[in-house]
């Protein structure tokens, strides 16, 4: 398999920048495996870097719970985010083109910014003490695979299923840590589209809070010998509250949060 790997990550690239979908990796490659798929998601990684983007931070998928069977996908996984794919919403104008996005779903998420790596068993005091500041996002995913179908290696492959992440306005951890750590347990969440209510949300949706979710990255990084581990800067969404919900150009989403000192979010599709 490892022979395959440089192959599947030109293929999985190309497909990503193309907006197009392709037969899955694990029914053509029985033997595909989690392990085969975080070594395409380094060779991914070293091609864009090469090519000139950045890596901001990760994507932390797969951790609502509610969502798992729908998918077939039974733990976390992570893909990178880049600085081709990550926005600020303030500086979008209220919209975003869904244009090279293959299937897209929407996802409202919590995103952290790392002021430190964090650390294997950390409980939730220790790991908050790691975040610089907390915003609440929207992440487009999409599925390069036709009608989102995959194997939980094909996921990984394809960078996470990640499209894009729109990042609302950020707040700062600082002194109000302690006030953190106990809201991100414990809000709800609505998600709208063009006014409509589509899914309510909360924060046990994804896995123990969104800030536990750390944990589990942590865990996956620390048995990966070709992805480099957490670092200070870095840039880390959380999973999906609510369903993953598709989207498509003139439709108009937004979010409302109950419990947690975070904004509603909105942004329009074209």
């Amino acid at each position: 398999m490892a022979a395959d790997v440089e192959a599947i990550a030109n293929e999985a690239l190309a497909a990503i920048d193309n907006g197009r979908q392709i037969a899955s990796f694990s029914v053509r490659h029985s033997d595909f495996s989690l392990d085969d798929a975080y070594n395409v998601t380094a060779a991914m990684r070293a091609t864009r870097l090469a090519r000139g983007e950045r890596v901001l931070g990760r994507k932390i998928g797969f951790t609502n719970r509610t969502i798992w069977a729908e998918y077939g996908v039974y733990a976390p996984m992570w893909g990178y985010l880049y600085d081709t794919t990550v926005r600020n919403l303030v500086d979008l104008g209220g919209a975003f083109p869904l244009a090279g996005l293959a299937e897209p779903r929407i996802e409202p998420e919590i995103v952290f910014g790392l002021a430190r790596a964090p650390a294997q068993g950390m409980d939730d005091a220790a790991l908050i003490g790691c975040v610089e500041w907390v915003a609440h996002g929207f992440e487009l995913v999409q599925s390069i695979f036709p009608n989102w179908k995959f194997s939980p290696a094909d996921t990984v492959a394809a960078n996470g299923l990640h499209g894009a992440l729109l990042i609302g306005p950020r707040h700062p951890v600082g002194a109000r840590a302690e006030e953190w750590r106990r809201t991100l347990t414990a809000f709800d969440i609505d998600l709208k589209c063009n006014g409509a209510p589509m899914d309510r949300g909360r924060a046990g949706n994804v896995m123990e809070g969104p800030l536990s979710t750390l944990r589990y990255v942590m865990d996956l990084l620390a048995n990966d010998r070709a992805n480099p581990p957490l670092a200070p800067g870095e840039i880390l969404t959380t999973g999906t509250l609510t369903k993953a919900l598709p989207v498509k150009p003139g439709e108009t989403w937004s979010t409302e949060l109950m419990g947690v000192a975070l904004e509603g979010i909105s942004v329009r599709f074209f």
